[in-house]
């Protein structure tokens, strides 16, 4: 590492040393991509709550990238505490994907280190959390480490075309929006007999808010950030509604399984987000930004005045451009910092979801001022762990309210 004013870059040559914090499906993809990225990057230190999690990561990354694959047995570490033995090994860049309700602590002990970061969106399931996110990234961008999240839009050429003329004014001046996540079902683990709630909860995490945020913020978050990105605006207000139609069951946790949200932005566009887990319907996952002079679809297209058609067809791969994107800034020495973008996108998508889960409208300051932590105040993974009621809009409360 070649110091360069206050902080510190790598050079071309320099090895980007991989650290991978939460092992699941999207870590190991994540690993691979960093991989392909750039050159000299390998994979050097790897951690997960659970051991079978991490030997199927370490498996299939041997088979994939080869000889980019370094991790020994002294650098592969399980439990609550496996991220701090990840954070400790010889590691300068540091894969975050674990379950979104660990992201704050986990990014925060990285940067703290003194190690850049690619972390998972979302990065918080709560206020608290989003306000740590953004602390950490004024940190980093004190330290100079390089953060950037897993909204690949941002990192994707068609998307970047389409952006940049909505900026330009190519449909005028914005009036509204619809955004969409709507799909079938998702994953789902069968509980086993023995185990805790605790480790029930963490192996099936996209059903407890504490740990995912709802469907709302873990995944419909992608479609949320585009708005926010071409608005250049976070919301000042939502109202919304939603609930449990065809996942009813208890073994689907608490989540909801759709939710439909007006988001009011500050030039008093109002915009219309939509999301939902449903089988045997129609799937659309896009988003349509309405200007003055026309309106487009921001993966290439723009209709109206000043029409585009982007041909993506031989693009690169945005989740690993977004590595790429990362990695030579970082060896550039003028590191990327997206960490306030999308604590923002991330905080849209939890007004969203609070207003729906109270049946009230919900201003930005008033969310972003909780100060309710949803996760347990101790991991322990033979814990017992109450599952909460599922939200009643007109009867439940907003967090601070409601977790007391």
């Amino acid at each position: 590492m070649v110091a360069t004013g206050n902080y510190a870059h790598a050079q071309s040559s320099d090895v980007i040393k991989v650290g991978v914090i939460g092992c699941g499906g999207r870590g190991t993809q994540a690993a691979q991509n960093a991989v392909e990225a750039a050159p000299n990057v390998e994979i050097v230190a790897m951690g997960d709550l659970f051991q079978d999690r991490l030997d199927g990561s370490r498996e299939t990354l041997k088979k994939v990238v080869g000889d980019k694959y370094k991790v020994t047995d002294a650098h592969a570490f399980t439990g609550f505490d496996a991220y701090k033995k990840v954070i400790a090994s010889p590691v300068n860049y540091i894969i975050l994907a674990t379950p979104p309700g660990y992201r704050p602590e986990h990014f925060k002990a990285a940067i703290e280190a003194g190690k850049h970061v690619f972390m998972e969106k979302p990065v918080a399931v709560d206020a608290p959390g989003v306000r740590s996110v953004i602390e950490s990234g004024k940190l980093a961008k004190q330290k100079g480490l390089g953060v950037v999240a897993g909204t690949q839009r941002r990192h994707q050429k068609a998307y970047l075309e389409a952006v940049k003329r909505i900026h330009d004014g190519a449909i005028g001046e914005l009036v509204t929006a619809q955004v969409y996540w709507n799909q079938g079902a998702l994953w789902h683990k069968t509980r086993q007999s023995g185990q805790s709630d605790m480790e029930w909860q963490n192996r099936n995490w996209y059903y407890y808010t504490w740990l995912c945020g709802d469907h709302i913020v873990e995944q419909h978050i992608h479609n949320i950030d585009v708005a926010n990105w071409c608005f250049n605006e976070h919301p000042v207000k939502a109202i919304a509604m939603g609930g449990r139609q065809q996942r009813t069951d208890p073994a689907y946790g608490h989540i909801w399984d759709h939710f439909a949200v007006e988001f009011e932005y500050p030039n008093g566009a109002r915009i219309q987000s939509f999301c939902r887990h449903w089988e045997g319907c129609r799937d659309n996952v896009s988003e349509r930004i309405v200007g003055s002079k026309g309106w487009s679809n921001p993966h290439g297209r723009i209709f109206g005045e000043n029409p585009l058609r982007y041909d993506d067809r031989n693009d690169p791969n945005p989740y690993v451009v977004e590595h790429t994107d990362n990695i030579n800034a970082i060896r550039a020495g003028k590191p990327l910092n997206e960490a306030r973008q999308v604590a923002e996108s991330t905080l849209t998508a939890i007004l969203g979801r609070e207003a729906a889960y109270t049946g009230q409208e919900i201003t930005w300051e008033q969310m972003l001022s909780c100060s309710t932590v949803l996760g347990p105040e101790i991991l322990d993974l033979s814990a017992s762990l109450p599952v909460p009621p599922v939200a009643i809009p007109g009867k439940t409360k907003l967090l601070r309210e409601r977790m007391g």
